[in-house]
């Protein structure tokens, strides 16, 4: 993921808890999750030393705090990666994107780095054996791809999106359609 300007907003589809570690693998990124992820064994853990910023989903009170953390971090020319989706999905199509958690871009006019991430097996074809959608629990994400041999995670950075002159939802739909175009779902 070269050419991306330090202290850039990175949204990304959501496929997988495996996702975290392949964005943080191509760059060191701070990430947005749900506060249920600070409970959960060793994941949460891991997530509460580094920068995460924990999000109370359907608080907009605590959705103004994120905000401001978020605003720090990008100000501090860190990169902050979030799912606006909300949620995962097998990577066969997108979700709809929650807008609020751009607007700290749109404020500190830092870029909106739009990643494409989807998984292929051996074949190039796509592999759902990451996913964690629907009922799927983590100890079957994890069987599966245990169980599947050769997967290539792909993260394809994405023309940038300047905040300038667009409003939070309007760049919500432009990163949208641009991972939705670079996917082909």
């Amino acid at each position: 993921m070269a050419g991306i300007e330090p202290g850039s907003l990175i949204v990304a589809n959501h496929i997988s808890w495996v996702d975290v570690f392949v964005l943080n693998a191509a760059r060191p990124v701070a990430f947005v999750s749900k506060s249920e992820v600070r409970q959960w064994p060793l994941i949460g853990w891991l997530a509460a030393r580094t920068d995460t910023v924990f999000l109370r989903r359907g608080s907009r009170g605590h959705a103004k705090l994120v905000n401001a953390e978020i605003d720090a971090l990008l100000n501090a020319g860190k990169d902050v990666a979030l799912f606006p989706e909300g949620t995962t999905t097998d990577g066969t199509h997108l979700l709809g994107f929650h807008a609020a958690l751009l607007q700290p871009a749109v404020e500190t006019g830092r870029p909106i780095q739009p990643i494409a991430l989807c998984y292929e097996g051996d074949d190039g074809e796509r592999s759902l054996a990451p996913a964690y959608a629907g009922e799927t629990t983590l100890m079957e994400s994890l069987r599966a791809i245990l169980c599947t041999r050769g997967i290539t995670a792909r993260a394809l950075a994405l023309p940038a999106l300047p905040p300038h002159g667009y409003n939070r939802r309007e760049l919500a739909l432009s990163a949208r359609a641009r991972i939705t175009t670079s996917l082909g779902v």
